[in-house]
């Protein structure tokens, strides 16, 4: 069978693959993560407020006298409990592991809070009859009060767990055979999780994953445990967990340098590097698409005068219609419709075939030529600023792109696939990208523009569109790499 027909066969199968359009980043609006994560931070909470009141309370008495009337006149006490609360929730106290039991990190956190009350008591009304040596009794006491509430807990849930009153995390392990027992022992181990299956890394497959998914949902699982090996060419696959709501564990076996946002964490003494979800699933997502279309519209409108003088210089140039619409391949290998200022003679298409052996890209996947003859006067224009690309706004206002991604490409280049050049499918297309901002057309070798969109989709965050945005800008300004 030869190459091309084996490549559609593989978009044909990639097309049916899922039935959700949804970008890997999305899930359902507003779902929100699995497990009882709810119910240890509404724990955690009431007790640290019911300590942390009783720190106050005595600091306050035990420092300098105070009559009933007064201090129930001048009773900030709930402001101060929130403040500190605030600021335990921000550097990770309430989360999942140790990071709970980090009673170093409490000290600063509480240490952190309490010259916060101080500054905001010199610089406005007090918060408190601030003195030295009351904020010195409180400080003391919300300290010891919270470590010594956060060691009872564990305790109390050590116990609760090897009585096995209370339920364990259910989790599933995906690491290949040999390793199994000794992954097995090391979780067993920490006596929070249940093991309730495992798999090997040809669950995580392109054609496979889906079914694993459903597996996990099927079994409740909250975490996975998946070995290094199996995951080290997938880490995108993270974003697809995360969106189902389960918490990624990595087993670092000969690990590598990870650009991504994680934590560590000892399981049963074995070091695992751990890519939590968010509390409400695909809320970033949701963020970035309400953008998208606002700042879209509201773009279209203030240079709709732009668009309607480049009509007119393309059609005072050569003959033809205004736009070109070309079929590409977009999220999920869906084909459509992207729109931009035509920038070619009408019969581009036809004489590309003639040009095909000028093709500057090494693997043929991409087809780019310097001086190409098919390109008008004004296209070269359109062209070095890329103004060419601005009607592909009315794609993303369709939803069919987004301002940041992976640039969709044509039927022609897609049906020259391999396997793992269809992870960029796993996102929604931009109108700009890494590749566009590192070099655009300066870039002549296919995987290195694989490189650049399969670190944006596993280090993608609302910052870094934001960021890449930004360089858009400057790189057309400064015209690079665009021909």
């Amino acid at each position: 069978m030869s190459h091309h027909s084996t490549t559609t066969k593989h978009i044909t199968n990639y097309n049916n693959l899922r039935s959700s359009p949804l970008d890997l980043r999305a899930s359902a609006f507003f779902k929100l993560s699995k497990g009882a994560w709810w119910l240890r931070i509404l724990t955690l909470v009431v007790i640290d407020c019911f300590v942390l009141f009783l720190a106050w309370t005595l600091a306050q008495y035990q420092v300098f006298p105070v009559d009933a009337a007064g201090y129930a006149k001048n009773n900030y006490v709930p402001e101060l409990i929130l403040i500190q609360i605030a600021a335990l929730a921000l550097q990770g106290s309430y989360q999942s592991g140790q990071q709970r039991c980090d009673y170093l990190n409490i000290i600063k956190t509480l240490t952190f809070a309490h010259g916060l009350i101080l500054f905001i008591s010199v610089l406005s009304e007090p918060i408190i009859e601030a003195t030295k040596s009351t904020l010195t009794v409180s400080w003391l006491l919300s300290t010891a009060s919270v470590i010594a509430g956060r060691a009872v807990v564990e305790l109390i849930l050590k116990y609760l767990r090897q009585r096995k009153i209370l339920g364990c995390n259910s989790v599933f392990v995906i690491c290949e055979p040999e390793h199994y027992e000794q992954v097995t022992k090391f979780i067993k181990h920490e006596k929070r999780y249940i093991i309730r299956g495992n798999d090997t890394a040809i669950s995580l497959d392109r054609y496979n994953r889906e079914a694993t998914l459903e597996r996990l949902n099927r079994l409740g699982i909250t975490e996975v445990f998946i070995a290094w090996d199996a995951i080290k060419n997938r880490m995108f696959l993270c974003w697809l967990f995360q969106a189902a709501g389960i918490t990624v564990n990595i087993i670092p076996m000969q690990l590598k340098p990870i650009h991504r946002q994680v934590y560590i964490q000892k399981v049963g003494g074995m070091p695992c590097l751990s890519v939590s979800c968010p509390k409400i699933i695909g809320r970033d997502f949701w963020l970035k698409r309400i953008f998208d279309f606002c700042f879209t519209a509201l773009f279209l409108i203030l240079t709709s005068p732009i668009y309607l003088a480049i009509a007119t210089a393309i059609k005072l140039d050569s003959p033809g219609p205004v736009f070109y619409k070309q079929t590409r391949i977009g999220l999920r290998g869906r084909p459509f419709q992207v729109w931009k200022f035509r920038t070619m003679r009408p019969d581009a298409d036809k004489l590309q075939k003639e040009l095909e052996a000028l093709n500057e890209i090494k693997d043929g996947i991409i087809f780019k030529i310097k001086d190409d003859p098919r390109i008008t006067r004004i296209g070269k224009f359109l062209r070095r600023y890329s103004l060419d690309e601005l009607p592909q706004l009315f794609n993303v206002l369709l939803g069919e792109m987004s301002l940041v991604g992976p640039r969709p490409l044509p039927t022609r280049d897609v049906e020259k696939f391999l396997d793992h050049h269809f992870l960029r499918q796993e996102v929604l297309p931009g109108v700009t990208g890494l590749w566009q901002v590192s070099g655009r057309s300066n870039i002549l070798d296919f995987e290195q523009v694989i490189n650049l969109d399969m670190n944006y989709i596993e280090n993608w965050s609302l910052q870094l569109d934001f960021e890449i945005l930004l360089r858009t800008v400057q790189v057309v300004l400064k015209k690079e790499g665009a021909y």
